[in-house]
């Protein structure tokens, strides 16, 4: 910041810097002290911003960004430097201080449920003890076990949506009702969302809309985010894409929406069609209720 020889200058500049609610690295590099959630940052309004520029997003891969309910943990997936593989990181905020620690190598991509108890890893998940630790690792039973889940992710009410991995970049979004104690066998949804290629989804806590991505004729190039929300029949509505705020001629994709439903976070492809700069940016989420079709 410029300085200035004046003094009432400089006690102004003072104040806003004290003001200022964005993160503040300490000396050790892996903390940052702040006084409000997200990590400190200052929120974005209806542009798109990377998310925590220098401690969460970098010029290499970063991915899938979720926060607890309570909004003092966020996790995401990493590139490890100077190798070809991913690994697992949280953030945790102890007292207004965030500190990172690595949890392991690459686990899926992660989604926490609404509730805060299950950490959903793809086709594996971890549960919530009552003081706060994780479970070890453990799979999900049939009729879950053998399909090439990405991504799961589940509402308030336990029902799953999720979508599969095939060679050839096809897929489809499945759900399972938890009815009566037991998950039913997994139903597609309407050729409306699903077009042989339809990823990542991201179910409203209510089920009141689902959010995926999908490179369509109608998009802007690559991989497109869109939402479809619920009508009044119980069916999804045709799908919206988000627009050119949120989408580009690079891939979009894995949104989410963070636990108290402020803000949309997604990924996009910043370097070559190699992925090797995958960032993680966030926005306002209420382009959510300005889309929805009025009723």
């Amino acid at each position: 910041m410029k300085r200035v020889s004046l003094i009432l200058l400089s006690v102004g500049v003072l104040f806003l810097n004290a003001c200022n609610t964005k993160k503040e690295r300490i000396e050790n590099n892996d903390s940052s002290t702040t006084e409000s959630p997200y990590l400190g940052q200052q929120p974005p309004g209806i542009v798109p911003e990377p998310f925590a520029p220098g401690m969460v997003t970098t010029k290499k891969w970063e991915y899938g960004g979720v926060f607890t309910p309570d909004l003092k943990e966020f996790y995401f997936l990493r590139q490890i430097e100077g190798v070809k593989k991913q690994e697992f990181v949280v953030y945790k905020n102890n007292e207004n201080t965030w500190k990172e620690t690595v949890i392991s190598s690459r686990k899926g991509q992660p989604f926490i449920s609404p509730d805060g108890k299950t950490m959903y890893l793809g086709r594996s998940y971890m549960e919530r003890n009552n003081v706060g630790e994780w479970s070890e690792i453990k799979k999900l039973k049939s009729p879950f076990d053998s399909l090439p889940i990405m991504r799961l992710t589940a509402s308030s009410k336990g029902t799953y949506f999720f979508d599969e991995f095939k060679r050839d970049f096809t897929g489809d979004i499945r759900y399972s009702r938890l009815i009566d104690g037991t998950y039913e066998e997994p139903k597609l949804l309407s050729k409306k969302i699903n077009t042989g290629g339809s990823f990542h989804p991201f179910i409203a806590p209510d089920e009141s809309y689902i959010i995926f991505d999908s490179e369509r004729e109608e998009g802007f190039g690559d991989s497109d985010i869109y939402i479809s929300y619920r009508q009044q029949d119980g069916e999804w509505g045709a799908p919206i894409n988000l627009g050119g705020n949120i989408n580009t001629e690079a891939w979009e994709a894995a949104a989410t929406v963070t636990p108290d439903g402020k803000y949309l976070f997604f990924n996009r492809n910043i370097g070559s069609d190699n992925y090797e700069n995958v960032d993680i940016y966030w926005v306002d989420a209420k382009i959510i209720e300005e889309l929805k079709p009025k009723e």
